[in-house]
């Protein structure tokens, strides 16, 4: 089956185009790194392709602490960015962990929101940095949080005649994701974990990914962590109950036991890599 490929250069334009299409008839290409292997192996069949790779989106800009990343810009630039690396450095190891360095190359954030893969190493991290999703449509623009945004697998608020044009992080925070995988590149994370600290309360953010229906907040566990250095018991109850609270399944990847086992191991990981816990002195409860 054929398609035909249109890339205006407008974004009225596109989201004009995408709000007179009927459902099924077009697909929005970005990166193109999961739309063009569904068009191949016939999984969709649109009859146009909608491009955004001339729209004006490929863009990252500091204002002060907050950041904004443009919808298409290709993910391989936000991980080699040095103020992403020095300032939100959570958020350039969550890239790192997507696909080859080839694919980050082309696969874009904007792209990667848009398909609300349950499985997503980017939601995680983007939830513990209280993200915004910047919209636009046809006669107007919105700004949504990124928990809000997506609503479960493959499922977003997108509106007909939506685009993602931008996320906005409000402030950089001291950030780590920390993920595992059969494979180290190429294969899809059983389990990841982001955590950040905030500058104001509540401190602590913890996510996790790999679960169904969508990336979530562990806030119970969260609460557990004082504002800056946890103490060791802190630390430990914290992990614990992440473990607890993690909603798993077993599938072909991974049992619930062992996704159990690992969000205790990898919370505790990467809120230390944040604040090393304080070990008591000895004979000190």
């Amino acid at each position: 089956m054929g398609f035909t490929l249109v890339a205006p250069d407008q974004p009225k334009e596109a989201c004009a185009l995408l709000a007179r299409s009927a459902p099924g008839e077009i697909s929005v290409l970005a990166g193109g790194t999961d739309v063009l292997p569904d068009v191949e192996a016939g999984r969709v069949r649109p009859s146009r392709l909608l491009s955004l790779r001339r729209l004006p989106w490929r863009t990252l800009g500091w204002n002060g602490g907050s950041l904004t990343i443009g919808s298409t810009l290709p993910l391989r630039e936000i991980e080699a960015d040095p103020g992403v690396r020095e300032r939100i450095p959570g958020l350039a190891q969550a890239v790192h962990a997507v696909g080859s360095l080839a694919l980050r190359h082309r696969a874009t954030l904007g792209g990667n929101l848009g398909r609300a893969a349950p499985t997503s190493d980017l939601l995680p991290i983007l939830l513990t940095l209280d993200a915004v999703v910047n919209l636009v449509g046809v006669d107007a623009s919105r700004s949504v949080p990124v928990d809000q945004f997506v609503v479960a697998s493959r499922s977003t608020t997108l509106r007909p005649g939506e685009l993602i044009a931008s996320i906005t992080i409000p402030e950089a925070r001291p950030s780590q994701y920390v993920w595992q995988r059969v494979r180290p590149s190429n294969d899809i994370s059983q389990v990841g974990v982001a955590a950040a600290r905030a500058s104001r309360p509540p401190y602590w953010r913890i996510a996790l990914g790999g679960v169904v229906p969508r990336s979530i907040r562990l806030e119970g566990a969260e609460r557990l962590l004082p504002a800056v250095r946890p103490l060791v018991s802190e630390l430990e109850a914290a992990a614990a109950l992440a473990a607890r609270l993690a909603p798993f399944a077993t599938d072909k990847r991974a049992s619930e036991a062992y996704r159990r086992q690992l969000v205790g191991i990898l919370v505790r990981r990467a809120v230390a890599s944040i604040s090393p816990p304080i070990v008591p002195p000895v004979g000190v409860a």
